[in-house]
């Protein structure tokens, strides 16, 4: 197999570290991964990096060292985000003859090209559209295919490391965490498992991948009651999940992020895919087994989630977006 050189945005995040970490393993791929802080540079180069990149969606000037040679990109961007990853699609087309994938990074619900899809019809409660959030990752995958790209879109449900991230003062100090999911249960996944799918589909190529959308799942739909019985079996300590109405929440993280709980709390998160298992051939990571294993990174889902979060209570980190 010839050599080539993978692009990967993203790459100081959850799911870009282990996607770095399992491509360096292929001796037929450089791995070029980017970085906004200077001081991720040589964690980067830690996990196995053959080049760092300086990269930032919303400078073009960043661009062009970027993708010099590159013919695949792994593409993943925070929803603030979403109007800097348009405009790189549109780079991103204009070298369609040189970049031959594009693997991007999406959410179980933006299903318009692929599904039975109404946006007036296809929502949580009668009268609710589509939640924002599930309408831009649509879109980011859309200006992909627009470019006339050959795209691959891994769709998928809810991160278990995104789950707890803004409960962490409590769970340390009082041992309890709060949401409105309840009882609804949901197959979250573990981020090293998209990296994991992600790596597959990259290093297998777009004449097995591409226009393909995979739904990537956790193994199993589990309650706030079965997450926290796992949670304080792996930190041996006692963990209490306190149930929190839907107003509340929304006062907490703003409507954008309360209109996807709802979402999830009315069961469109809950099954479990096969696609997963189709691309790797063994079971997706469980919850308690993400906490106390460690990824292709080092990390274990435990230590991951005290690093940084994107939501904070009291703010609402998608009022900008929403414009």
């Amino acid at each position: 197999m010839s050599q080539h050189t993978v692009l990967v945005t993203s790459a100081t995040g959850r799911i870009g570290r282990e996607l770095v970490a399992r491509l360096s393993q292929h001796n037929d791929i450089t791995v070029r991964a980017c970085y906004f802080s200077a001081d991720k540079v040589e964690m980067l180069k830690s996990l196995g990096a053959d080049e760092v990149v300086h990269f930032d969606l919303s400078d073009p000037n960043t661009w062009e060292a970027a993708l010099d040679g590159v013919t695949a990109v792994y593409s993943a961007s925070l929803d603030p985000m979403l109007q800097g990853h348009l405009e790189f699609s549109k780079e991103l087309g204009r070298r369609k003859d040189v970049i031959q994938h594009v693997v991007r990074v999406s959410c179980m619900g933006a299903d318009t090209n692929t599904a039975s899809y109404d946006a007036d019809s296809h929502a949580s409660r009668a009268g609710a559209g589509i939640p924002l959030m599930l309408q831009h990752y649509w879109w980011g995958e859309k200006s992909l295919i627009d470019a006339g790209l050959n795209v691959t879109a891994l769709r998928n449900n809810f991160f278990m490391n995104h789950l707890l991230k803004t409960d962490c003062d409590t769970i340390a100090n009082d041992g309890t965490f709060s949401n409105p999911l309840g009882e609804m249960r949901n197959s979250f996944v573990a981020t090293r498992d998209i990296a994991e799918a992600a790596a597959v589909v990259l290093i297998e190529g777009p004449e097995r991948h591409g226009n393909k959308f995979y739904d990537i799942t956790g193994p199993a739909p589990q309650s706030m009651s079965e997450i926290a019985a796992d949670l304080g079996r792996a930190m041996d300590k006692e963990i209490t999940y306190e149930a929190q109405s839907m107003v509340d929440f929304e006062n907490d993280f703003g409507s954008t992020r309360a209109e996807f709980f709802e979402y999830l709390t009315n069961g469109f998160y809950t099954r479990c895919s096969p696609d997963f298992y189709n691309l790797t051939g063994h079971k997706p990571t469980s919850y308690f087994d993400y906490l106390t294993t460690k990824g292709a990174s080092g990390e274990t889902g435990l230590e991951e989630l005290w690093q940084g979060n994107l939501w904070k209570k009291g703010e609402d980190a998608m009022k900008d977006a929403v414009k």
